[in-house]
């Protein structure tokens, strides 16, 4: 018996273009949103580095002004580039002071502190997280209140002391009281409140591995507290890297000084300002902190949005 499909073939004909115009449509549809959606991202991208000017045009001028002499800093008009670039203010900041041992006074001030904060603040801050005793919340609320007490309050008893143990003009007093300073006690905060993020089942499996809370702190918490660690990490080295008043009250020879008062020394014989000398030697001293955070932004705010900070 044979089927007539003629209707059939018909209907599928008339079809075939109402198909094909929807095909068009969406394709056009899909062209317009696409293009829409590249306009929004030149545009936002267009809105951020106009955004962004006031914030870089500081950083571009203490570049630029470094490579000119004094008499062009201070030009009217002023110019986004010298005339003539020269690095001769680079080299008389290592001339007219010891700033290489000062910049390593400065990297290895750093480096000791953020090291010994990270290390003493994760474990101040996993024994407020994880372990239970008495008076627990309390202390720590005592601890907290060294944030509130400004370092100048302190900075007299803490000088008598280091005297007395004839420390002063060394790099003693700025090691011990930065690292048990404020700086532990916000990375005590950050560490204990990433800490209690983590599964109580950690411990348990822990405790079934035989470690104690030593090992479960150094082979379980810490590994999985690179976030907050990056976090503590960056805080600290921009706080120790910017010291200035600690600095100026403990040390008086100038092998012994940071880059902080290194900075105010740059001065002529008659006491004025050596501007493009002075903006060379910045220059040189954000290049650590930037460095830094480039390395760990990712960690860093990562570690900010687990311990419940904002910035």
């Amino acid at each position: 018996m044979r089927t007539d499909t003629r209707p059939r073939a018909v209907a599928t004909a008339s079809a075939d273009p109402d198909h094909q115009q929807s095909e068009r449509d969406a394709q056009r549809d899909a062209r317009v949103a696409r293009t829409w959606d590249i306009v929004g991202k030149v545009a936002l991208y267009l809105a951020l580095a106009i955004v962004a000017i006031p914030f870089l045009m500081p950083t571009w001028w203490m570049i630029t002004s470094s490579l000119k002499p004094i008499g062009e800093i201070f030009a009217y008009p002023p110019t986004l580039w010298p005339d003539a670039p020269t690095l001769q203010a680079y080299a008389d900041a290592f001339a007219l002071q010891p700033f290489a041992r000062q910049y390593f006074n400065s990297l290895y001030i750093a480096a000791f502190v953020t090291i010994g904060t990270i290390l003493i603040s994760s474990l101040a801050g996993y024994a407020f997280a994880r372990i239970r005793f008495p008076g627990n919340n309390i202390i720590f609320m005592v601890v907290l209140v060294g944030l509130l007490i400004p370092a100048e309050v302190t900075i007299v008893p803490l000088f008598q002391m280091f005297n007395t143990w004839g420390m002063v003009n060394t790099h003693w007093p700025i090691l011990l009281a930065t690292t048990f300073g404020a700086p532990s006690v916000l990375a005590t905060f950050i560490m204990r409140q990433f800490f209690l993020t983590l599964p109580v089942e950690l411990d348990e499996a822990a405790r079934l591995d035989g470690l104690g809370r030593f090992g479960m702190w150094w082979r379980f918490a810490m590994p999985l507290a690179r976030t907050a660690i990056a976090a503590v990490g960056i805080f600290t080295f921009q706080h120790v890297w910017n010291l200035y008043l600690e600095p100026t009250v403990f040390l008086q020879s100038p092998e012994m000084f940071t880059l902080p008062q290194a900075l105010t020394r740059f001065t002529d014989a008659y006491g004025g300002e050596m501007w493009n000398v002075q903006l060379a030697a910045a220059t040189m001293t954000v290049i650590p902190v930037l460095l830094v955070f480039i390395l760990a932004q990712k960690q860093f705010i990562q570690g900010l949005a687990h311990t419940g900070l904002k910035g």
